[in-house]
């Protein structure tokens, strides 16, 4: 009797270890689409007012996907947005925002921004497509048109003009024509860079227009200037014009 109780303890353990990994696997991925509501919120309005989230508006809480308006007097913040969301100091969409979004302080998508967004400083932690206003501005990737009044940094990769008032630094790939009365820095450039005082690239494959403008390497473009600069060139300073040679 003993004997068959341990044998039949011995199988269930087997038994468990053998459903263990089956268990332990992670549930597949439920397929999203745009705009489809978050799991994790508590549901979807298309209208949300009030001074600040979370406490002075209506629906009560932050955790909400707002398809329509949101409008708060001095803070809005919300899961997905989209629609219009308006503010007097700050805009907050945790996921992604589709629309408008307009404050006097700050405006930030966790994820990716379509549309425009206006503010002193605007953050994107993906990509932003479309249009881009403010004083200072850092996206991790752009695919439009964007203007700073001050300057703007992109992590990633930016396509489309930039346009600066001091300057802009793009640690990826600029595809496009980046502008700016200061400076202008792009790890490669595929297109234009001008600027006022200062071009600056590793990999130039386009044209610089700048009092300095400098590249590492340049595969195929020109630069012009009073200083000059390709440095794999066969002559790397050439004043007023220099191309690869």
């Amino acid at each position: 009797m003993n004997r068959t109780i341990k044998r039949g303890i011995f199988a269930c353990a087997l038994a468990a270890l053998a459903v263990q990994p089956a268990l332990a696997q992670e549930p597949a991925a439920e397929k999203t689409y745009p705009g489809a509501p978050d799991p994790k919120s508590y549901g979807y309005t298309v209208l949300a007012v009030g001074i600040a989230s979370p406490y002075l508006t209506l629906p009560w809480g932050y955790n909400w996907d707002v398809f329509g308006l949101d409008v708060n007097f001095l803070y809005s913040d919300c899961n997905k947005m989209y629609g219009i969301e308006a503010a007097g100091l700050v805009n907050v969409a945790r996921l992604d925002m589709y629309g408008v979004q307009a404050a006097l302080c700050f405006n930030l998508a966790n994820r990716d921004a379509v549309g425009l967004t206006c503010s002193c400083f605007n953050l994107c932690n993906r990509t932003l497509y479309g249009l881009n206003v403010d004083v200072f501005g850092v996206n991790r990737e752009v695919m439009g048109l964007s203007i700073d009044g001050i300057g703007a940094g992109t992590g990633g990769s930016f396509y489309g003009i930039e346009i600066s008032g001091v300057g802009s630094m793009i640690q990826e790939d600029m595809w496009g024509w980046q502008i700016a009365l200061g400076a202008n820095l792009a790890r490669r450039v595929h297109g234009f860079q001008t600027a006022v005082l200062f071009n600056m690239t590793d990999d130039l494959r386009g044209a610089q227009l700048g009092l300095v403008n400098y590249a590492a390497t340049c595969s195929a473009g020109f630069q012009i200037g009073l200083v000059n600069l390709i440095m794999d060139n066969k002559v790397p300073f050439i004043p007023i014009f220099n191309c690869y040679f």
